[in-house]
């Protein structure tokens, strides 16, 4: 089955419009697969890794079949990770941005009476964590009554960590004539056999056995004594100077050595492990997005939710213990038709994992000299002039999406008795613009937002200074967030 573009799948303008934006050109092998049989709501099986534009595969779809008019959720995505929950969110919402797809990320560590307050307007989408789920579901602020699709996402990362009872208690939460999707880049008999109870024929997709090539990625290994990593990692990065880099290390601990011995040598660089407030740990993640630093060192955290797509290279600076780590790892380079290379450092002592590492990914990995300090000293002024300069992001998919749209805060909301509909029809009278330049209302008790789209935000603002809604005058102006 060979599909070319997006436009075979007969989906909507503004599904289309959104991808055309987003440049999602040609469908990869996952998309081609995946996206007409969730249309034909099949219930699936997919094995795929990390990076292959799974993401999209299950969002697109979804995004096109939910009925906007509906006020509780009709999805239900679950992730293994807060970060990924909050990458899948923003993927929903930006493909679903002109249909005014509402999308909501529960986690934990998150205020949950804020999400509650989300959960109480309408909302087409909610992706979560499974703990934050249930404690939605227990609370009664979750209402899985409309529930017609269900997505468990990384499902192989979900039962390692240990969320294999939640997911179940979830799964019989929602009606059973929900179509269900299982994504994982593994399919271990735990996963497998959750599939065989909850699912209905599912039909099984599965792509390259572990979705590491060589095509993309240049994977290589550098031998060296533990004592010498941090000068070692200092003369590859010179040498490769790379447009972005994540350095990936098994423990904090480790982070924030590498972290602070960078540092200290001028590098544009952050740190992320699970030590860290989740607010700060999306503080980095979001900067790292839109190019404010070069390099990012990391535990296994990262490995998933991180969707940039111009990181030319990965350094595990630990050999990582999981030979399933050293999938996700890599897999964040490489990404969306870019090139990309993995370097691995490797301590005489961690030939078994290597081994592992090999036999799993189906291929050696070629062991390269370290730099000679000739190929440093020739390479260092090109590295010197790069550091001191901002890293051009040239994907940053939500920048693009959101560049027309302005996102106007207004002094009232449900206490004032006020109502999308109010909105609407007030600023539909100005001059120029259309239902069509509306897009996500969001009414809360003593304010609203609303996002004005296709460049009419500075008219509707100045239109709005003067114009009563429903008799009241509000104070409008643009908003922080």
């Amino acid at each position: 089955m060979k599909e070319t573009s997006f436009e075979e799948f007969n989906l909507s303008d503004e599904i289309a419009r959104a991808l055309a934006i987003l440049k999602y050109d040609t469908p990869t092998e996952v998309q081609v697969k995946v996206i007409p049989r969730v249309l034909n709501n099949l219930d699936l099986v997919v094995k795929s890794q990390t990076g292959s534009g799974k993401t999209a595969s299950f969002a697109i779809p979804i995004c096109e079949m939910i009925e906007w008019e509906e006020r509780k959720p009709q999805a239900l995505i679950l992730t293994p990770t807060r970060e990924l929950a909050v990458q899948v969110r923003d993927d929903v919402t930006n493909i679903g941005r002109f249909k005014r797809i509402k999308a909501v990320a529960l986690y934990g560590k998150e205020p949950f009476t804020k999400q509650k307050e989300e959960l109480k307007q309408k909302t087409h989408v909610v992706v979560g964590t499974p703990g934050r789920v249930i404690d939605h579901i227990e609370r009664g602020t979750l209402d899985l009554e409309q529930i017609k699709y269900l997505i468990i996402d990384e499902a192989d990362e979900m039962l390692n960590m240990g969320f294999i009872d939640e997911v179940e208690t979830i799964i019989q939460s929602i009606s059973e004539s929900r179509v269900t999707m299982v994504f994982s880049a593994t399919l271990p008999k735990d996963v497998e056999a959750l599939c065989h109870q909850y699912m209905k024929n599912p039909y099984q997709i599965e792509l390259a056995s572990t979705g590491i090539t060589t095509d993309t990625i240049e994977h290589r290994v550098m031998k060296v004594r533990e004592e010498a990593k941090i000068s070692l990692l200092k003369d590859v990065t010179v040498v490769e100077n790379p447009e972005s880099c994540i350095i990936f290390c098994r423990t904090k601990e480790n982070v924030d050595t590498v972290y602070s011995e960078l540092e200290k040598s001028g590098y544009s660089c952050e740190r992320l492990h699970g030590g860290l407030e989740q607010e700060d740990r999306f503080a980095v993640m979001d900067g790292f997005k839109t190019g404010n630093f070069r390099y990012l060192v990391a535990t296994d955290v990262a490995a998933r939710g991180i969707d940039v797509d111009n990181i030319t290279l990965i350094i595990n600076y630990d050999v990582p213990m999981e030979k399933e780590s050293y999938v996700h790892r890599t897999g964040r380079t490489g990404r969306a038709g870019n090139k990309g290379k993995a370097i691995t450092f490797a301590t005489p002592y961690e030939d078994k994992f290597l081994h592992a590492i090999e036999r799993y990914i189906g291929f050696e990995l070629l062991e390269m000299n370290a730099p000679s300090p000739q190929e440093v000293a020739e390479k260092r002024e090109d590295f010197e002039e790069k550091i001191s300069g901002r890293r051009v992001v040239r994907n940053n998919k939500t920048a693009r999406i959101n560049k027309d749209i302005t996102k106007l805060h207004f002094s009232g909301g449900k206490k004032k008795k006020l109502r999308a509909v109010d909105f609407v029809g007030t600023i539909c009278t100005i001059p120029g613009v259309t239902a069509n330049d509306i897009g996500i209302i969001n009414i809360q008790d003593q304010l609203t937002y609303i996002d004005i789209l296709n460049g009419k935000g500075a008219l509707v603002l100045q239109a709005m200074e003067n114009t009563p809604i429903k008799g009241k005058k509000l104070k409008v102006s643009k908003a922080n967030k």
